[in-house]
């Protein structure tokens, strides 16, 4: 949804807010059934694993890190930046691929596999010219916008991720000091302060680069001739037609055809993206809370009890301490003997 909104350049309605899109997405759900909102799950993940392995792949050919610590020095922090910029324009062409499987219709389109996002990707790798009768942009037109917001994007989610991680274990440190400084474990308020570090992280740096999302979408669907559902009205189809020269001139049009809201085009999508995140959070740390409980309160078994009663039969048949040797002699003697 957010998507479509983003690159549908003619639509009446910009969905700033979430509650406009809930008439759409219920005639979605009507016409096409709740799959729909589900399209290319599989190719987005596809593509998320690839660029894994290629993170992976030039870290073990060159030693660079894969990832960086508060500790990194300015130069294996230099070659983890260079290793993002590769693999973000390796990546570039089947991103693309995987834009077009999600945002296209599933009435006015053919169905096709996950795998399909590989091979468009390679043809759209190989795809380093322009021709007159197709408005497609190339792959070095786009491979430099991509990786100029890509990287970028990345550098300021570790930022926000950084300060935010650090201001909420001050404050953890802050709380255990008030509490007069005694021990206890704070692992799991170590986890819940990173989670939710990450989540701030992920919600700034999504709506400070929306903008430029916006732009680099239209790029990379121009020329594809795809058709996406017209969330107008959730019952129509309409084909993508731009004819953008690039990043400035796309920036451009939009300012003047659509003003500034048509750079936030789908923003009340992403709203009820965060709201779906955070519910799934507190859904997932109050489901550990009760598992949590419920292993505290739980009775013990019956072999430990019964354990712990033969050991205080055998406690009970021992010598108690105060009583001496000497006396339970004489008191056997005195019982048995003979008057």
């Amino acid at each position: 949804l957010r998507w479509q909104c983003q690159v549908h350049n003619a639509s009446k309605h910009y969905h700033l807010q979430p509650f406009s899109l809930l008439p759409s997405i219920v005639h979605l759900h009507r016409r096409q059934g709740l799959g729909t909102l589900w399209k290319g799950v599989g190719s987005c993940l596809l593509v998320r694993g690839m660029s894994c392995a290629i993170d992976d792949c030039i870290s073990k050919l060159t030693s660079w890190p894969k990832k960086v610590e508060g500790r990194t020095s300015l130069k294996r922090f230099g070659q983890h930046v260079f290793l993002k910029c590769i693999s973000i324009s390796l990546i570039v062409p089947f991103h693309v691929a995987a834009l077009v499987k999600t945002v296209q219709s599933d009435i006015a389109s053919e169905k096709t596999g996950v795998l399909d996002v590989m091979r468009e990707g390679g043809l759209r790798l190989f795809h380093w010219s322009s021709t007159k009768n197709s408005q497609m942009l190339p792959a070095w037109a786009l491979i430099g916008p991509s990786v100029s917001i890509g990287i970028t994007k990345y550098l300021f989610n570790l930022l926000i991720h950084g300060v935010s991680t650090r201001m909420m274990r001050r404050r953890l440190t802050f709380f255990q000091e008030n509490r007069g400084g005694k021990f206890c474990d704070n692992t799991l308020e170590h986890q819940n302060a990173e989670i939710y570090a990450g989540l701030i992280a992920m919600l700034t740096t999504e709506v400070i680069f929306f903008p430029f999302e916006t732009i680099l979408h239209r790029l990379q669907l121009q020329g594809t001739r795809t058709i996406i559902d017209n969330l107008d009205n959730g019952y129509a189809v309409v084909p993508i037609l731009t004819n953008y020269r690039g990043v400035f001139d796309c920036y451009r049009a939009t300012i003047i055809t659509e003003g500034v809201g048509g750079l936030y085009k789908g923003f009340g999508a992403m709203v009820l993206q965060f709201v779906a995140h955070v519910a799934i959070i507190k859904l997932a740390k109050w489901m550990v809370n009760q598992i949590a409980e419920g292993m505290s309160h739980r009775p013990p078994s019956r072999k430990l009890q019964y354990l712990d009663c033969v050991s205080s039969n055998k406690s009970s048949t021992t010598l108690s301490p105060s009583v001496s040797s000497t006396e339970m002699e004489v008191n056997s003697v005195g019982k048995y003997s003979l008057d």
